[in-house]
């Protein structure tokens, strides 16, 4: 097929209309940038539909093996390109991707399941760098309850480096995540600046799900009065909060510590 040059090309005026999430929820479609991104996404078994590349921006080295995996691909001149990336050091690379949504009642998880909660998560790069703790301490499941973002958000996908794709995420709101791990006997611990006793005295051995809220306003009092136990970080700086990515890596990683990074 002929490069395209031209802003105009209905193919490059959707692929600019699906940078809005309700764009993308009516067609379905997801946008994956990236070499390392569209791989993963491969490799966990989600469907490309179509690459955009560019070899007048710096081509991944292994950009051919990859393009030759998939059938309908379009090159685009480095105007178009820098027009549709999201970003600098795509990899000149732009795939269109059908996303995957969980829903609680197919989710499988292991005997003594590991869960990372999150309530009302507003900004992607928060919820790109949960999933990639979740993904490093290989978790059982992520449910993202009231959700403020779209999961497949570009910037979600960005700041996780794909960790979306290797991570069984799920959307629900907050009722449902508190049933859900009560009928399945995981006991659910909210991290909260109003607990009493700190997250390295509890015993995670078991079942047990690590409940985060949000930066600017903690949990909600659903969780904080739903959950089965309250814990928190010992702070003794001058900032009562960590960044949730980091708390969320602090209190999982000694769950796994306790089970002997099993």
């Amino acid at each position: 097929m002929e490069k395209i040059t031209s802003l105009q090309n209905p193919r490059i005026k959707n692929l600019i209309h699906l940078s809005k999430s309700r764009e993308r929820k009516a067609q379905k479609l997801m946008i994956i940038e990236g070499y390392r991104e569209i791989t993963m996404a491969q490799n966990f078994g989600y469907e490309i539909r179509e690459v955009y590349y560019s070899s007048e921006v710096s081509l991944h080295a292994n950009a051919d093996v990859l393009l030759s995996k998939i059938p309908i691909k379009h090159e685009v001149s480095k105007a178009v390109f820098e027009k549709i990336a999201y970003r600098e050091h795509s990899d000149g690379l732009i795939a269109l991707g059908v996303p995957k949504y969980l829903s609680l009642d197919t989710l499988k998880l292991s005997s003594d399941p590991l869960v990372l909660v999150i309530e009302s998560v507003e900004k992607p790069g928060n919820l790109g760098a949960l999933l990639r703790t979740a993904d490093a301490a290989a978790i059982d499941a992520v449910l993202v309850c009231d959700l403020q973002t779209d999961i497949f958000n570009p910037n979600v996908i960005r700041s996780s480096l794909g960790c979306i794709f290797s991570q069984k995420v799920v959307t629900c709101n907050t009722t449902e995540a508190i049933k859900y791990l009560r009928e399945n006997n995981i006991k659910s611990y909210a991290a909260a600046l109003t607990a009493t006793e700190f997250y390295h005295d509890a015993d995670f051995k078991k079942g047990c799900a690590i409940v985060m809220g949000t930066e600017a306003d903690g949990l909600s009092n659903d969780w904080l009065t739903g959950a089965d136990q309250q814990i928190k970080i010992p702070m003794q700086g001058k900032v009562d909060s960590l960044n949730v990515s980091t708390s969320a890596a602090v209190l999982i990683f000694e769950v796994k510590r306790q089970r002997g990074f099993h």
